[in-house]
């Protein structure tokens, strides 16, 4: 496999985009394919640059085994999109800011992450932020499955 690099973005870099890295991270690590990739994530905003996860994302995360302690959130940059393969929005409001930030720079992939899986019902991973714990439930639930789905593409990809 050759080495890849995927990007997950959200908006503010402390729910759903590091959510989706450390859970992609870890089904990476136990189908052997970690050390080939680069992974990251990214908010659309500025506000949370260089804070933690939301308490309430790491907490729900780590009953599932994920840790999301070393992630810090920062804010992409027009380089990203030389620098990932494939960059993956959770939701089209982000997608959209991404298009118009991307403006021609890199050739590589940017989607919907849920595209990944069509029989899902929806395209966007819901913000949990202002909601209550049943939402941090539910990202964890789709980015699961998402994070399923790309790590089987991968494998096929350079199988």
């Amino acid at each position: 496999m050759k080495r890849r690099s995927i990007l997950f973005v959200c908006l503010g870099n402390i729910c759903r985009s590091p959510t989706a890295e450390a859970v992609f991270r870890a089904k990476a690590q136990r189908a052997g394919l970690a050390s080939r990739l680069v992974i990251d994530s990214a908010g659309t905003g500025s506000w949370h640059v260089g804070n933690p996860p939301d308490w309430r994302a790491s907490a729900h995360a780590a009953k599932r085994g994920y840790d999301l302690s070393s992630l810090r959130a920062r804010q992409i940059v027009r380089e990203d999109f030389a620098r990932f393969d494939r960059i993956f929005a959770m939701d089209h409001a982000n997608l959209a800011d991404l298009e118009r930030l991307r403006q021609g720079a890199g050739a590589g992939h940017l989607g919907l992450f849920l595209d990944l899986v069509p029989r899902l019902r929806g395209r966007d991973v819901p913000d949990p932020y202002d909601g209550g714990e049943d939402g941090f439930e539910k990202v964890l639930d789709l980015v699961e499955e998402a994070s399923a789905a790309l790590v089987t593409q991968l494998a096929q990809d350079d199988g």
